[in-house]
């Protein structure tokens, strides 16, 4: 199989990209909602950790089982599916079914991130002209984090401002998701010789022998940084309800918004810093936001934990361009779907796993107590992290 560019008129990287942001934006509506839900149906802390547990576990079952689908079937069918199943969350979520309807919108919800974070990512790169490989990279990172960002700051506003506060956001999206579908019909296909709806073929957590020194210290940077979006997304909207007393919803979405915003600046600055320079420099900037992070939790200062999510995002936001440019670029054409998938297994671990700790821990120790051990976990795996990229640097063709 080859994969070759899209060329003539139709819509280029930029078109995918929009629809990657779109995509990712549904799956964050959520998050400035669970005080009204957990309001409406009388569950804990604990299941709220659970129920975004569930979303990161539907996208690591997508990766694991149709990881590679888009390599084989083409990127286009694989983007329809994806915002099929954006669509389907949309509808769970509408019907205020109760708790199990909750967890099957958050599940579909992650099968679509699943589909469009190896399918569109290669879709936005392979796209672009040779000489716009760097801007491309850049946009496909920007279109997750800066989806992810949106969502939670457009459902705040509604939720808050607008009538049908558990409904409006989800209604937004569907209208979103029209033109979302008309581009994908417009874009052109990337793979060559797609093959015709194949049966799936599981791959596992395969890594090509050429991108494995890339890959190990790019994934356990990922790792880090996405943990810090699993907190902000999960949990913090009940420290500021909580414990800071901000009751407004478009405010608490707003500040889960800027950790997302503070990833889209640090990936902006990974180009001209390059991948070998950015990806250890990231993790320490991660470290310095975890610190701030922890120490909002001890003053209770609102301003500081906004500080804290600029800053790590901007953390996780050079490191996790840097290592997506850089595992895609060492994968090889024919693998690079699968390879990049493998990458974002590894990423939305981070968001799941560490979360649903925080969520048992806040039983025992509150949540106060909970984030403070969460802080520590992460900062020392991006120390670390950062301290090997020092001493064993990425090879200098990857960094870009």
């Amino acid at each position: 199989m080859i994969v070759r560019q899209g060329a003539g008129r139709r819509p280029g990287y930029p078109a995918a990209a929009a629809v990657f942001a779109v995509g990712m934006a549904g799956t964050t509506l959520p998050t400035p909602l669970y005080g009204l839900y957990r309001q409406e149906l009388g569950f804990s802390e604990l299941i709220v950790t659970v129920v975004f547990a569930v979303y990161a576990l539907g996208v690591i079952a997508v990766l694991l089982l149709a990881g590679n689908y888009s390599d084989r079937v083409g990127r286009r069918p694989v983007l329809f599916a994806a915002l099929a199943f954006s669509a389907l969350s949309a509808v769970c979520f509408l019907s205020e079914g109760g708790l199990p309807l909750l967890f099957a919108g958050r599940l579909l919800s992650g099968f679509s991130a699943g589909l469009f974070s190896g399918a569109a990512t290669a879709a936005v790169l392979e796209l672009a002209p040779q000489e716009r490989k760097s801007r491309a990279g850049f946009a496909a990172a920007a279109a997750n984090m800066g989806g992810l960002g949106c969502g939670p700051l457009l459902a705040g506003i509604l939720a808050q401002y607008a009538p049908w506060p558990l409904s409006l956001p989800f209604l937004a999206h569907l209208a979103l998701l029209v033109p979302a579908c008309v581009l994908v019909l417009l874009l052109p296909e990337t793979v060559d010789h797609p093959q015709r709806w194949p049966r799936l073929a599981p791959q596992g957590l395969v890594v090509p022998a050429e991108a494995r020194s890339v890959f190990a210290p790019s994934a356990f940077a990922a790792f880090a940084g996405f943990s810090l979006l699993g907190l902000f997304t999960a949990v913090a909207p009940a420290f500021e309800a909580q414990t800071l007393g901000v009751a407004n919803l478009a405010v608490s979405g707003a500040v889960v918004s800027s950790v997302f915003l503070g990833s889209t600046a640090g990936q902006s600055l990974t180009g001209k810093l390059g991948a070998r320079r950015a990806l250890p420099c990231g993790c320490f900037v991660l470290v310095a936001g975890l610190a701030m992070v922890a120490g909002s939790l001890v003053a209770e200062l609102l301003p500081l934990l906004v500080a804290g999510a600029l800053c790590g995002g901007l953390g996780q936001g050079l490191a996790f361009r840097a290592a997506l440019t850089s595992v895609a670029a060492a994968a090889p054409a024919e693998h690079r779907g699968g390879t990049i998938s493998t990458f974002f297994v590894v990423a939305y671990t981070g968001i799941s796993l560490p979360v649903v700790g925080v969520g048992a821990l806040t039983v025992a120790l509150g949540l106060r107590g909970a984030g403070l051990t969460f802080t520590a976990c992460v900062a020392v795996l991006a120390a670390c992290t950062g301290a090997h990229l020092l001493r064993r640097p990425l090879p200098e063709q990857n960094g870009g």
